[in-house]
């Protein structure tokens, strides 16, 4: 007979820190240690013990929403659907904002996704993306498609590596749409993977312009990494104005 043995129960301190988690999706020990008064080995310990029971991931200097976790809120198709009248209103005003005939970059994420569904309406785009699913949404009868190869890095079909920065290193492009997990408060655009980071930088790098997309739900939250600030964007596509300080810019792409 096997003997099931129940994880210990969480303090509330670690209960706490949970919330700040699912809350802000990334939470620095330095924070968490001047939140409740505490040293920040202490609060490290908690982060270690919440990671090994499966409760969070534990990051340099911080922690995030375990794998587990992070799987099953964000397993792909329920990721798809989630938020899909925002996403939706964000792909069309984006794609309102993209000249005809312009040389694109799509990054990966199910925004940018339903951004290529509403492009792929019209024809003539020239599309670079490390997003396989967004490479399928173009008819290459009508536009011409090139998938920037790379380490598959995820059940969305995106691709990562340092051929793919290097790729982007050698071409000019007229447009980057940007994805993100999170705006902080201070206009941080940022986001957990620091291989897609390195490819979305690269990206606005090799682009005239720059277009962040994001759904009012990624505000006032953080990441692990920064990808660049909300000011280096040439326009920045929400569904409507998000309930920040920020100040957002819907500026038109066309000169």
């Amino acid at each position: 007979m096997t003997v099931q043995h129940s994880a210990p129960p969480l303090s509330q301190r670690q209960s706490a820190i949970l919330d700040r988690v699912m809350a802000n999706g990334y939470v620095t020990i330095d924070a968490l240690a001047a939140e409740f008064g505490v040293s920040a080995q202490t609060v490290r310990r908690d982060i270690i013990a919440l990671s090994e029971a499966g409760q969070l991931q534990r990051f340099h200097g911080g922690a995030g929403p375990a794998d587990a976790m992070e799987a099953a809120r964000l397993d792909y198709a329920a990721k798809r659907e989630l938020g899909k009248p925002a996403k939706t209103e964000v792909a069309r005003k984006a794609a309102a904002l993209i000249p005809d005939g312009a040389a694109l970059f799509l990054d990966v994420g199910t925004t940018i996704e339903t951004c290529a569904r509403e492009l792929a309406r019209r024809k003539g785009f020239t599309i670079f993306t490390t997003s396989m699913r967004a490479a399928m949404a173009f008819d290459p009868r009508s536009h011409a498609v090139y998938v920037l190869g790379g380490r598959l890095a995820g059940k969305d079909g995106s691709l990562v590596g340092e051929d793919t920065v290097q790729k982007l290193a050698s071409i000019h492009l007229d447009v980057a749409l940007i994805a993100c997990s999170a705006i902080d408060e201070t206009g941080r655009v940022m986001d957990f993977d620091l291989s897609k980071i390195a490819v979305k930088r690269a990206a606005m790098a090799a682009s005239a312009r720059s277009m962040l997309l994001s759904t009012r739900s990624k505000f006032d939250r953080t990441a692990l990494g920064k990808i660049a600030d909300i000011g280096d964007f040439s326009a920045v596509v929400t569904e409507d104005h998000p309930e920040t300080s920020l100040a957002l810019v819907q500026a038109p792409l066309q000169e």
